[in-house]
């Protein structure tokens, strides 16, 4: 498969990029070529966009894979900063929903002396909160049977209230009977949700529509402690499951078997374990829809992460992204029955 093929394979990312304020020493993130500040000492802070899902977009724009981006903002200057940094990346932006009078989100990384990171936020009034309640949204989550793939994770689903969340996975099984397929990534934030019960409730109903679920023992854990290995898969259904462990290891389900997938030993140091899960997500939802088989999928996504790893932030520059692979014919688009 060419670059060209590889570009007709489509995802929908859906989720919330947010305004980010980190202390000026602390490196990079995601968008800060869109209007970065930056200063010396400890009561500055540099400013950049920073958001789960919109990292793994970059990373499929990068990938060559043809990727738009679902969520809503203002119609303030912040906003149309990352419009232009994500067209700059070649993510598509026709279903961003552009808000009068509203911000989106922010919140501030701070660093103590041993290196340990706090985060604050300010998201309640966000515009990406509303994406599904506008008198767009119909026509938003009608588009998603257009695409080949639906990506979003847990903290895109923490956003929404539970109508929200039932909205939008109904959207998504419509999608799905027209070949449609839903990647859930479980990328969990405990301050995202009002407590643990709303969180597995919601969970729960992602893993039933799923059709790949991307995990971790870390997401995993904090939402049932104490449960073993084989208990925390047995929770979900998904006929593809990418399992990650603590260490360097992906456990894989799939029709017709399972696998272990190791990642490579690391020759540099790790900087910054920043958007690993991310760019993860990006690169084995790539090699899937260019035709690779589970396994070679999650050594792809091994491959980028630890990548990725090796650089401050949460985007690496683009020069140090792999070189160009080609790629076998993607299956064919089948219908869900």
């Amino acid at each position: 498969m060419n670059s060209l093929d590889l570009m007709m394979a489509s995802v929908a990312c859906i989720g919330e990029c947010m305004v980010e304020l980190r202390q000026a020493q602390g490196g990079h993130s995601a968008g800060q070529s869109a209007g970065q500040s930056a200063g010396q000492g400890g009561g500055l802070y540099s400013r950049g966009f920073g958001g789960d899902t919109l990292n793994t977009a970059v990373y499929l724009a990068r990938l060559e894979v043809k990727v738009d981006y679902f969520t809503a903002l203002g119609d303030d200057a912040l906003s149309d900063e990352m419009i232009a940094a994500w067209n700059a990346e070649s993510i598509g932006t026709r279903r961003v929903v552009r808000l009068p009078g509203k911000l989106p989100g922010l919140y501030m990384i701070q660093t103590d002396a041993k290196g340990e990171r706090q985060f604050f936020h300010w998201r309640d009034s966000a515009a990406a909160r509303q994406l599904m309640s506008l008198p767009e949204t119909d026509e938003l989550l009608n588009s998603l049977m257009s695409y080949d793939i639906v990506y979003l994770s847990a903290i895109t689903l923490s956003i929404y209230d539970a109508p929200g969340r039932e909205r939008l996975l109904a959207a998504i099984k419509r999608a799905r009977l027209l070949g449609t397929r839903f990647v859930f990534d479980t990328n969990f934030r405990a301050r995202g949700w009002p407590d643990r019960d709303v969180a597995r409730e919601a969970f729960a109903a992602a893993f039933a529509t799923a059709d790949i679920v991307l995990t971790s023992t870390e997401d995993l854990l904090a939402l049932y402690p104490g449960e073993s290995r084989d208990q925390l898969m047995a929770r979900i259904p998904s006929p593809e499951l990418v399992f990650r462990l603590a260490e360097p290891v992906s456990l894989l389900r799939f029709p017709g078997g399972t696998s272990e997938v190791r990642a490579e030993p690391m020759t540099k140091p790790v900087v910054d374990t920043t958007a690993a899960g991310d760019s993860f997500a990006a690169a084995y939802i790539a090699a899937r829809l260019a035709g690779s088989e589970p396994v070679e999928a999650a050594q792809a996504g091994h491959r980028l992460a630890s990548l990725v790893i090796c650089y401050p932030g949460a985007i690496i520059p683009g020069y140090a992204m792999p070189p160009k692979k080609r790629h076998r014919p993607a299956a064919t688009r089948q219908a869900t029955k």
